[in-house]
């Protein structure tokens, strides 16, 4: 059985339900539509195929949800859930998703994203319905019915978001859209009607307002850069101004991939204010197969924000192939705040390849902005240094916030192993605060509900 939904929607739901889906729902008994003027609900008049179950037998199913949560292996669970859900009716599918609060956080995101896939293919009208009475877990869950819908009827699902815009109001908050920098469910559902009808997509989008114009249109082109960037470079100028920037870079990116001859030619044709982001989106797009080309065109951006992002892409997708050349060329860069940034994304891909040579790096490298990432990053991609080898470490760094950080997450990680030798350095240090050494003397952790750690040494909890 084949369902467009299963992995943007899994990684939408992966990515943003955690907690909220942990909650317990309400069990709502029956599907009602909804009281702003649903659109007219659709059924799939068509029974999948038998399709293999997780024991390999074409046309056995699993018989319960109980029964496929209590076998072993995670793929052939999925799998069997997917058989499971594709033989239901839309009432047996909402009889199921009462079931499905029972379960751990864990396997219910991946039973509650499939089950409500398939749900929106058959009847998403009351899928959609089910959703509004499940509290705040709804909220995750529209997104991945009005994705599964727009799969398969996307004007239906179009004309239902028009007439129920309210409900998915936090989409973009949630990083819903599919299109650049998110756009919520005008985006998801451009997205899913370009794979269809980009003719039609991008109609409908013009036909919108605000952001949601602009970023739905992006999505349309992104999709048909995908495969035709000349021909997406062809429905820019259909776009208001605000919106062309933003949709030349992902051309631009994609074409760069691709072809990277014929997107530079292209670019050079672009108003003149538009190039230079857009050919830091091309290398960037080329560096992931030729990061040494890449290399040599980045010379050519002239300094600033664009050319800083090309930087780190290219040392992050070089770092893949060779991390010790992408350090080696990144010092070369001149540039600190540049070259920082992109240590960041270049030495986690360095540590699990060769944390030997990674360490040998960073302990050659001067004091400063560069060596200060290097180390951190270093220290947070480290899973196999002793942590009390990584807390010295971090305690050469010279920035006082990032040193701080990073010792104490290096010290987090040393109480997991040894807690009595991780709470004794931590006693015996000016690194850490009155209050976090009176936390750990009683057995909690270095960071509280109220941050601990006054005058922020050693302070505050990551990320600060």
């Amino acid at each position: 059985m084949k369902n467009p939904w299963i992995f943007p929607a899994a990684a939408l739901v992966l990515g943003t339900a955690g907690g909220y889906i942990a909650g317990k729902t309400t069990s709502p008994t029956a599907a009602t539509a909804t009281d702003e003027g649903p659109a007219q609900r659709t059924h799939s008049t068509s029974r999948p195929a038998a399709s293999p179950s997780a024991d390999g037998k074409r046309g056995s199913r699993a018989h319960s949800l109980a029964d496929i949560m209590h076998s072993p292996g995670q793929t052939d669970r999925i799998q069997a859930l997917i058989n499971l859900y594709s033989g239901m009716t839309p009432a047996q599918l909402e009889a199921e998703a009462a079931k499905l609060e029972d379960l751990p956080m864990a396997e219910r995101i991946m039973a509650s994203f499939l089950l409500f896939g398939k749900w929106a293919e058959t009847d998403p009208v009351a899928a959609m319905a089910y959703t509004q009475k499940m509290g705040m877990t709804g909220n995750f869950m529209r997104p991945t019915v009005l994705q599964a819908w727009a799969s398969k009827d996307p004007e239906g699902a179009a004309k239902y978001y028009s007439d129920n815009s309210r409900q998915f109001a936090m989409m973009g908050m949630m990083g819903g859209g599919r299109g650049p920098g998110g756009g919520g469910g005008a985006s998801t559902i451009a997205s899913e009607w370009a794979r269809q009808d980009p003719s039609a997509a991008f109609a409908w989008a013009g036909t919108l307002s605000g952001g949601e114009k602009g970023s739905a249109m992006s999505s349309v082109i992104g999709e048909v850069a995908s495969t035709d960037p000349k021909k997406a470079a062809g429905m820019v100028a259909s776009m208001d101004a605000a919106s062309q920037g933003k949709a030349y870079e992902d051309i631009a990116r994609k074409w760069g991939s691709q072809n990277f001859t014929d997107a530079e030619a292209w670019v050079r044709s672009l108003p003149t204010d538009q190039q230079s982001a857009a050919m830091a989106s091309a290398i960037s797009g080329l560096s992931k197969d030729n990061p040494q080309l890449a290399a040599e065109k980045i010379a050519a951006l002239p300094a600033g924000d664009d050319r800083n992002s090309a930087v780190t892409t290219l040392a992050q997708n070089w770092s893949r192939q060779d991390p010790a050349a992408a350090a080696a060329w990144l010092l070369k860069q001149n540039d600190p705040a540049a070259s920082s940034s992109a240590m960041r994304e270049l030495m986690p891909n360095w540590v699990t390849q060769d944390p030997t040579a990674a360490l040998s790096f960073v302990n050659a490298q001067q004091p400063g902005e560069v060596r200060d990432s290097a180390v951190s990053s270093y220290i947070m991609g480290n899973s196999k240094s002793a942590p009390a080898d990584l807390v010295a470490l971090a305690t050469t760094i010279t920035d006082d916030n990032s040193r701080n950080r990073t010792v104490g997450m290096a010290t987090m990680r040393w109480m997991q192993e040894d807690p009595t030798a991780a709470a004794a350095y931590v006693q015996s240090s000016d690194a850490f605060s009155a209050d976090q050494k009176t936390r750990v003397s009683e057995g909690k952790s270095l960071w509280g509900g109220g941050g601990g750690g006054g005058g922020r040494r050693g302070g505050g909890p990551p990320g600060q």
